[in-house]
């Protein structure tokens, strides 16, 4: 995002001379390319000449960058142009441009974002992610570091941006250099709550011009509960490996078979995506096939309800056992290296996600508790657990969670994240955002984001971080918007969440 949008920055602040030179009547070509220190907005006082003249169209470009940030993230939470009549699910990510354009960009955006929408209110749109790399932004000696302070600020009001680590091994590109002007090329990014694309069989290694193409989500669970009343514990692994393999098996083939629909589509379908967007479509006729060029997106096959899973099978979770987390890692393991044979066997990028269940997470309980009964540890929420997460209502300190959780980030390649809730208002603690990004360099985790409560008075504005909040303290008022973050992205109140995801949002538990 930053990368794209610095260019026209520059274009802005060469207008912005052009302006002045005709109000001036004077000549100031020689400026055009001046190249500016940092965008940042000062008084003129006491500024003669040609200083005089720079800094004012530098503060007249650093407004500018903050209106089009405004108005941008203003249109993708006001233009209901996706289907069902939904606003974009969009996302951005942004942080290692260097460059005092780039830096504009991506200060304004968060100045933008901190200020909120309208009168004050958290944009939900568009899920932001911070791409955080050592030598660039992390460390106080980083040129973008006062930029990454500011993020960890808007991050405790605003819960954007997230966390991308580029520092982790699995999302080093080993062309990526500090010094090109195109290292963004090299540079992992994610897609909304958790989506990751980055390695290709069939091409650049890269996350431009590709994109997820499909996913189906593996019900862990139920594979679990089918085998755990056998006695017999190695029967019992059996068992449950020969239906884990089974599902994968027609998870694989049911995303294939899909693709093999998906590359009839004509590039004429999808004006905006087959000319200037994936990767290799530059070159494509109105009517050729779409095959090879959609085949370097990926094929996901998600799972969800690993601890529950552990439960029936060792009668505890991860966070509970090592034996259970040693289990839980050769569970995904063992589905990471059979994506790995189906990627050989289709020729496609399959990959294994930590699916982010939302109504799934309900549905599958519902399901297996009709054919198998509340069973304590297992089925007797509304809900399941996310992915390979510790469960919301363990209590654990975020520094164990992260231990736990972190060796399934590597794994699940295809999407992953780590989630903390923190405790009172966060607004005043952006050293507890901090805190849980060095957990996430610390451990070697992909993609993390930080949860807290945020209620907001619609009628007067009032905002704080209590627990529940019915009545607004200032002016009496019952029209209370509580924002909470459900899989990932922001919803602006829990009264339309499902049962499965409230009972969980009443679950969750701090970590210290």
């Amino acid at each position: 995002f930053d990368f794209y949008l610095a260019p026209f920055v520059k274009k802005s602040f060469q207008e912005e001379i052009r302006i002045l030179e005709q109000i001036t009547g004077q000549n100031y070509s020689h400026l055009y390319e001046v190249q500016v220190e940092d965008y940042l907005t000062k008084d003129l006082d006491g500024l003669q000449g040609n200083d005089r003249i720079l800094q004012h169209a530098i503060n007249r470009t650093a407004g500018r960058v903050h209106q089009s940030m405004e108005a941008f993230i203003h249109n993708m939470n006001t233009i209901h142009s996706r289907g069902g009549n939904q606003v974009v699910f969009s996302s951005i990510n942004y942080g290692t441009d260097t460059s005092p354009e780039g830096r504009c960009v991506i200060r304004e955006l968060l100045n933008s974002t901190y200020q909120g929408v309208g009168h004050g209110v958290t944009a939900i749109f568009p899920i932001q992610i911070w791409k955080k790399k050592r030598g660039v932004n992390y460390l106080p000696e980083d040129r973008n570091f006062d930029l990454y302070e500011l993020a960890c600020k808007v991050s405790a009001k605003r819960f954007f941006p997230n966390f991308l680590n580029l520092d982790a091994t699995f999302n080093q590109h080993e062309g990526w250099r500090s010094d090109d002007p195109k290292r963004y090329q090299n540079e992992v990014a994610t897609m909304g709550c958790r989506t990751r694309v980055f390695e290709n069989r069939f091409g650049e290694k890269t996350s431009i011009g590709r994109g997820n193409l499909s996913f189906s989500t593996i019900n862990l669970v139920r594979i679990a509960l089918e085998c755990r009343n056998i006695e017999n514990e190695k029967e019992k692994m059996e068992c449950f490996y020969r239906k884990l393999d089974l599902f994968l098996g027609i998870a694989a083939k049911q995303l294939h078979q899909r693709f093999e629909f998906q590359k009839t589509a004509a590039p004429k379908q999808f004006p905006l995506l087959m000319s200037v967007l994936w990767k290799g479509c530059e070159a494509m006729e109105s009517d050729a096939s779409i095959e090879k060029v959609i085949n370097q997106g990926t094929l996901g096959i998600g799972f969800i309800g690993l601890a529950e899973a552990l439960v029936a099978l060792t009668g505890q979770h991860h966070g509970e056992s090592e034996a259970a987390q040693k289990f839980g890692l050769e569970i995904v393991t063992y589905m990471r290296d059979k994506a790995n044979e189906y990627s050989e066997q289709y020729q496609h990028n399959y990959s294994i996600l930590a699916t982010p269940a939302e109504g799934l997470a309900g549905r599958f309980t519902r399901r297996d508790r009709k054919d198998f009964g509340i069973v304590e540890g297992i089925t007797d929420r509304e809900y399941y657990t996310n992915s390979n997460h510790v469960p919301v209502y363990y209590k654990c300190s975020a520094l164990q969670k992260a231990k736990v959780e972190a060796p399934y980030h590597d794994l699940a390649r295809g999407g992953h994240i780590f989630y903390v809730e923190i405790d009172g208002d966060a607004t005043h603690n952006p050293q507890a955002i901090k805190t849980v990004v060095d957990m996430m360099d610390k451990f070697n985790m992909g993609y993390t984001s930080v949860n807290h409560n945020r209620n907001r008075c619609l009628d007067c504005g009032y905002e704080n971080a209590s627990l529940k909040m019915d009545v607004c303290p200032k002016c009496g008022s019952r029209h209370i918007d509580k924002l909470q973050r459900i899989t990932g992205y922001l919803v602006g109140t829990t009264d339309r969440w499902n049962k499965a995801k409230l009972a969980e949002l009443n679950d969750r538990i701090v970590h210290e």
